[in-house]
């Protein structure tokens, strides 16, 4: 399920798209046919029922940090490689940490979501640039 409420995040902040969500949805339920919640989740149509739902029943405190961090991270890379305004990066970034799980928020490298946008106020992109970078490069091998 980590991987389902990645996408129920990035979802509901707007970087993934639906289509990409119903994709990846199609793909873990042809691997796990018998997963009841990837049995509901397909047949809801109401995609903000879908991300209330994928949020209810996530065990945030038997949550697989690591997992859950890898997979947030490879697609915030893509993002931010795509972006090419840091200003209009960073201000998504703090309301995305707002939307991660609480017991998650204060751990690294999720935290530097909230705060990776303070050097732009005093003009400093690089060392904005510099946390994301970290951020999103943590699980690099």
């Amino acid at each position: 399920m980590e991987e389902l409420l990645v996408y129920a995040i990035l979802l509901y902040e707007g970087f993934v798209t639906e289509n990409e969500y119903s994709k990846r949805l199609d793909e873990l339920f042809l691997s796990d046919s018998e997963n009841d919640d990837l049995l509901y989740l397909e047949w809801e149509t109401d995609i903000k029922k879908a991300i209330i739902y994928i949020r209810a029943h996530i065990d945030c405190n038997h949550l697989d940090f690591e997992r859950f961090g890898r997979i947030l991270m490879s697609k915030l890379k893509v993002a931010y490689i795509n972006c090419s305004d840091i200003k209009y990066y960073a201000s998504r970034m703090y309301s995305l940490w707002e939307s991660l799980p609480g017991n998650i928020q204060g751990i690294e490298p999720f935290w530097m979501l909230c705060y990776g946008d303070e050097p732009l106020s005093w003009g400093d992109e690089e060392q904005t640039r510099n946390i994301y970078e970290h951020m999103l490069d943590y699980y690099e091998d």
